[in-house]
């Protein structure tokens, strides 16, 4: 979590924080777009921190069963709900971003950790992610964040989705948080980037043992991996090194791209090899998306390579996965402004 930088849109500060999430209090909402673009516009002019990328304009997404049945459409953020002990100078968005995610219909959810603030307690699980977030249970693939572990063993967030007391499910073995499922025609890698509760990340690790094995099992052509904290990210946590390695194995490989969260922003980077260097035949294009809901924090340092970087804009990332390639579309909350979308095609 971003400390006492942490940023919101300006719509976030015309409303009020409620149990269940964030709402327009009545008398602002008619006002609410005015004032928001004014904000916009002003926060624009000052240059806080929004890259001068040309983006191409966004097409409409795919349904989960567009392009009869050959492409699969997923949304992926991290850095989501609010809880009990969230400060209550933070407005929290999450309500808005699930909001987001129905229209989207997507055929999974990706959590990029930090699913559950401020210590992933269960009785937070129960009380706010539940409500906002808790009907796209099935379609739900999660990684385990800092603030998961925040209570022994990230007990709160395993008995969430595993089930009470369960040590194997939806978000793989307890002792790990670490797993894999192929989605589509995609090979699709959940990480752990906790690597001091899970026998670390280096390269004789347990976890980069366990991915070079399931990589090398995997014929899909096409790879996505997933995790908490970013290997490279211009936000206040920077770039964790200690995550090089895993990397490393995904570049040798050959997977193609890569979504983290951790730093409250958006941030997209060429593709690059595990050191930061650009690598257009092999590279892996990494995602900031730390914009699930719980403000926004600033940009401290721009890295290499990084082709757009955004903190004015709640939302989720859209990826549409097809057997070859791949296109992504970021989504925001309305009317926040985030334009950003693409495509790309996987290594041969």
């Amino acid at each position: 979590m971003p400390g006492s930088g942490v940023r919101v849109p300006p719509l976030l500060l015309l409303g009020r924080r409620e149990p269940g999430g964030f709402r327009l209090s009545p008398r602002t909402q008619a006002a609410s777009v005015k004032r928001l673009f004014a904000g916009i516009l002003l926060f624009a002019s000052a240059g806080c921190g929004v890259a001068q990328a040309r983006v191409p304009t966004p097409s409409a997404p795919a349904s989960p069963q567009g392009g009869g049945g050959d492409s699969v459409l997923i949304a992926a953020a991290g850095d989501l709900v609010c809880g009990f002990d969230t400060p209550p100078n933070i407005p929290c968005y999450h309500m808005r971003t699930a909001a987001v995610v129905k229209e989207l219909n997507p055929a999974a959810l990706l959590l990029l950790g930090d699913v559950q603030y401020e210590n992933g307690a269960s009785v937070d699980f129960q009380s706010y992610y539940e409500p906002a977030f808790g009907e796209f249970k099935s379609i739900t693939y999660p990684s385990p964040g800092n603030h998961e572990y925040f209570t022994p063993g990230a007990s709160g967030y395993f008995d969430y989705f595993n089930g009470v007391g369960v040590d194997s499910g939806r978000a793989g073995s307890r002792r790990r948080g670490y797993y894999s499922f192929n989605l589509g025609a995609w090979h699709i890698v959940a990480l752990n980037s906790n690597c001091r509760e899970i026998g670390g990340c280096g390269a004789r690790s347990p976890q980069a043992t366990w991915l070079k094995a399931d990589l090398a099992a995997n014929r899909a052509k096409c790879t996505l991996a997933f995790t908490h904290s970013s290997r490279f990210s211009s936000g206040e946590h920077g770039n964790d090194d200690l995550l090089r390695d895993l990397w490393q194995i995904l570049h040798d490989a050959g997977a193609d791209v890569v979504l983290s969260g951790h730093d409250h922003t958006y941030e997209r980077f060429k593709p690059q090899d595990a050191f930061g260097r650009a690598d257009d035949q092999r590279g892996l294009r990494a995602f900031v998306v730390g914009t699930g809901g719980k403000g926004l924090g600033r940009f401290m340092r721009e890295r290499p390579n990084s082709e757009i970087r955004d903190n004015s804009s709640i939302g989720v990332l859209t990826m549409t996965l097809r057997a070859e390639s791949y296109s992504w579309r970021f989504a925001p909350v309305p009317p926040l402004p985030l334009k950003d979308s693409g495509e790309g095609t996987c290594h041969d």
